[in-house]
């Protein structure tokens, strides 16, 4: 067991009380930093000195940071809590341009909204340590109303949540798995039990001698789908499409999820390949390099056109050995819907399942009256709602069954 040796602090410590709010807001922004951690950051600072920033700076690096994607959170909250005062002041500017009412002319990098947030929660607060309650003394919590409010809200529509729903949302978004079973192929491998390898077996017979000694055994070989996304970024699909992103990115970073490789593009007037950006571990600055390299981004729709770019470019890429296609549009299209129905019929037979995921169908009233939709529904394997946490969650639980069609057979009767 590690010994401390005592701190020789003044007697209002406000530094090692700034060290411990400075931890809670970086827990708040999502690092895993416990007590032991707080008492090393005191002790480490102590025997170091607070003589010159860097230095302060590096030794707080040092017990805090784990993981290289925690690098830029602790930076940018550092920032904001030690280095400049009046960073906090244009961070909230950049977060809230209407309140001043003009935009700043710096925009807000990545996980500084993030860092921001985290100071601000509780800022004005005390920061002292909670003391111990009690040995014998009992809490009782009740969470009667604790699963009512998480299902309403699993329910409730992205386009209707407010900022701290929204990122209360992001948060169970990153949480969430969607699972794939393994394909078999017509390969085999060999196997311990399993049907007769006569191959192997008339191999091993030679070696002998013509002998036909144990029977070799094989079993098919599995493997597990690429998933390709193309989200729709029009005006309309703003706020959906965030939210999908943020499930997506949770789903190509997961691992032992299944998915062979995830594969992300995004369309409104024009197809943009952000793959690469989502396999970077931070939500935050990943998804921020989608947005830029995405200019179309609430702008209008061309499925029609995006679809022909698509399928010309990159279906033999990224279409290959039993591809999922997840669509997330509402299908509002302008273009000619001859066009977009023959682009549409070439993704789904390039694709093993063609899943649609429109939000429109959040209404009970919803009809295929658009040319677009009208257009589209018959080529796709399965039609699912996409506006909120639970149909997500109905999403993951289907995805792999082949007979799912979703609500396609209701609405196709309606055509």
């Amino acid at each position: 067991m590690v010994e401390y040796a005592p701190l020789d602090l003044p007697d209002d410590p406000k530094l090692a009380g700034n060290i411990t709010h400075f931890a809670r807001a970086l827990r708040r922004a999502g690092l895993p930093i416990g007590t032991g951690r707080v008492i090393d950051a005191i002790a480490a600072v102590s025997a170091a000195g607070f003589t010159d920033k860097r230095d302060f700076y590096w030794t707080l690096h040092a017990c805090f940071v784990a993981k290289p994607e925690h690098r830029a959170v602790f930076a940018q909250v550092f920032r904001l809590y030690w280095r400049d005062p009046r960073y906090l002041e244009h961070m909230m500017a950049a977060m809230l341009p209407a309140v001043r009412g003009v935009q700043e002319d710096r925009g807000a990098q990545a996980a500084e909204k993030r860092a921001a947030e985290a100071l601000l929660d509780g800022a004005g607060g005390d920061i002292d340590l909670p003391e111990d309650s009690d040995e014998g003394t009992e809490i009782e919590i009740d969470a009667s109303l604790t699963m009512s409010h998480e299902e309403q809200f699993k329910t409730l529509d992205f386009e209707q949540m407010s900022t701290a729903e929204m990122a209360q949302a992001k948060a169970m978004l990153a949480r969430m798995a969607l699972p794939v079973d393994p394909v078999t192929t017509r390969r085999t491998k060999a196997a311990a039990r399993g049907g007769i390898d006569a191959a192997r077996t008339l191999r091993a017979a030679l070696r002998q001698g013509g002998d036909l000694g144990d029977l070799r055994r094989k079993t098919p070989r599995v493997r597990f789908p690429n998933l390709v996304v193309l989200c729709d970024i029009s005006g309309s699909m703003s706020q959906y499409s965030r939210a999908v992103l943020h499930y997506v990115h949770a789903v190509a970073n997961a691992r032992g999820a299944g998915w062979s490789r995830v594969h992300a593009f995004t369309f409104g007037t024009r197809l943009t390949n952000i793959s690469r950006h989502l396999h970077q571990r931070d939500v935050d600055a990943a998804l921020r390099a989608a947005g830029q390299e995405a200019q179309d981004w609430e702008g209008g729709t061309r499925i029609g056109a995006c679809l022909e770019a698509f399928n010309r470019d990159w279906s033999r890429r990224v279409l290959g050995q039993g591809a999922v296609v997840l669509l997330i549009t509402d299908g509002l299209d302008r273009d000619d819907p001859g066009a977009l129905a023959r682009q549409m019929q070439r993704l789904q037979l390039s694709s093993s399942r063609l899943i649609w995921i429109n939000p429109l169908l959040r209404w009970g009233e919803f009809a295929p009256k658009a040319r677009g939709i009208a257009a589209m529904l018959p080529h796709v394997d399965s039609f699912r709602a996409g506006h909120s946490i639970a149909s997500l969650e109905e999403l993951a639980a289907v995805i792999s069954r082949r007979d799912d069609a979703g609500e396609k057979a209701r609405l196709m009767a309606l055509l």
